[in-house]
C-alpha cells in the first residue's frame, strides 16, 4: 500500500472532449484524475461491486436480463457484472476515450481484460447524459457511476443526469420493473426525493462503510410496470 512519502507517477495524460484526464500510479494502486480532482482507484472496488449485485437482487427472476453499466472507471463494476453468469448482456457507456484506452491496451486491462473479451460485453465510447436522452434501446438495470454522484458532480454536464429530466430519461430506457442503481460518495435524502418525484418506486439507499469519513452509497430505485 501507499506510504506518505510515495509519490505518484504518472503514466498518462490526455486532453479528452471534457477536460484533462490522467492516469498514475501510487504504490501499487492505479488512479484516474479528472481536472485536478481525484475520482478514483484500484484500492477496494466493494462499492463499486454492491452497485452491480444490488441492481441484480433488486430485478425481478427474469432470465438473462440487460444491464446498462455508465461509467467504466477502473473496471471494478464490468469486471464483477462479467464473472456472474445470470447476466445476459452488458453495455458499457464511457465518454473518456482515455479510460477505455487504459482498459483495452493499457495498465487497467489487468482488471478488465476478461471482461472485455465475454462476448456479453458491449462498449459505447460516448456521453451517459446524451444516450439515455437519444436511446431506443431498454434495460432491464441502470448501473451510474457517474462523477462522485448526484451532489458531487467533477465535470460540468453530469450534474444534468441526477435532475428530473436526466431521471426520466433513464425512466424511459428501463424496461417495466427495472432497477435504477446509482452509486454516491455520500449518502443524499434529497437525491431520494427526486427519485420519487421521478415516479421511482421503492426508493432505498444501500451504505458501504469506508475506512475515514461518511460512507459510500448505492441509491436503489424501481421503474413501475
Amino acid at each position: 500500500m501507499p506510504t506518505s512519502y510515495d509519490i505518484p507517477e504518472v503514466l498518462d495524460r490526455r486532453e479528452g472532449p471534457y477536460g484533462e484526464v490522467v492516469l498514475r500510479r501510487h504504490g501499487e494502486l492505479l488512479q484516474i484524475i479528472a481536472n485536478g480532482c481525484f475520482l478514483m482507484d484500484t484500492s477496494d472496488g466493494r462499492s463499486e461491486r454492491m452497485l452491480v449485485d444490488a441492481a441484480l437482487d433488486a430485478l425481478d427472476d427474469r432470465p438473462a436480463p440487460h444491464v446498462l453499466i455508465g461509467g467504466l472507471g477502473v473496471g471494478f463494476s464490468l469486471a464483477h457484472a462479467a464473472a456472474n453468469p445470470r447476466w445476459g448482456r452488458i453495455t458499457v457507456v464511457e465518454r473518456e476515450p482515455a479510460i477505455v484506452d487504459w482498459h483495452r491496451a493499457g495498465p487497467l486491462s489487468a482488471l478488465s481484460a476478461e471482461a472485455l473479451t465475454d462476448p456479453r460485453t458491449n462498449i459505447l465510447e460516448t456521453d451517459l447524459v446524451g444516450f439515455v436522452n437519444e436511446t431506443c434501446a431498454t434495460f432491464d438495470a441502470l448501473c451510474l457511476d457517474i462523477d462522485n454522484g448526484p451532489d458531487w458532480t467533477v465535470t460540468e454536464g453530469n450534474g444534468g443526469l441526477y435532475a428530473r429530466a436526466g431521471l426520466t430519461s433513464c425512466a424511459r430506457v428501463l424496461k417495466p420493473g427495472g432497477v435504477l442503481a446509482v452509486w454516491s460518495a455520500q449518502p443524499s435524502a434529497e437525491f431520494e426525493g427526486s427519485l420519487s418525484n421521478a415516479g421511482f418506486q421503492q426508493v432505498r439507499t444501500e451504505e458501504i462503510p469506508v475506512a475515514r469519513g461518511v460512507p459510500d452509497v448505492v441509491h436503489l430505485a424501481v421503474r413501475p410496470g
